[in-house]
C-alpha cells in the first residue's frame, strides 16, 4: 500500500504531508505509532475531551500529529524530509486508520 502524500508548507514552516481519517482513539494512534521500528514519542499532550498533539522522532526526522475536523493530521519540521521517510509513518498508519 502506498499513500498519497501531501506537499504543503506551514506558515511554521512545518510541511503537512498527511491527512488521515480520525477512526480510532489518540492512544490507539500513540501506541501503533510507538510499534514502527525507530520511532520514539518525544511528547503527547491532549486536553483528554478534544485535541491531542502527539510528537515523535523517527528516522533523525521530527513529526508531530494534530487532530483536526474528524482527521489526524501529520507534520514533519524538515519539509525537504525525504519522501521514503514520510510514506513509511503514512503506511504504518494508513494499516491503522483506514484512507481518506
Amino acid at each position: 500500500m502506498s499513500i498519497s502524500l501531501l506537499d504543503h508548507t506551514m506558515k511554521d514552516g512545518w510541511r503537512l504531508f498527511l491527512t488521515l481519517p480520525a477512526s480510532t482513539s489518540w492512544y490507539d494512534l500513540r501506541d501503533h505509532l510507538a510499534a514502527l521500528p525507530g520511532v520514539e514519542i518525544t511528547g503527547f499532550l491532549t486536553d483528554e475531551v478534544t485535541e491531542v498533539w502527539i510528537d515523535l522522532a523517527f528516522q533523525g526526522q521530527a513529526f508531530s500529529i494534530n487532530n483536526q475536523h474528524g482527521e489526524y493530521w501529520f507534520f514533519v519540521r524538515d519539509p525537504a524530509c525525504p519522501d521514503k521517510i514520510l510514506q513509511a509513518v503514512a503506511d504504518h498508519c494508513a494499516v491503522l486508520l483506514g484512507t481518506p
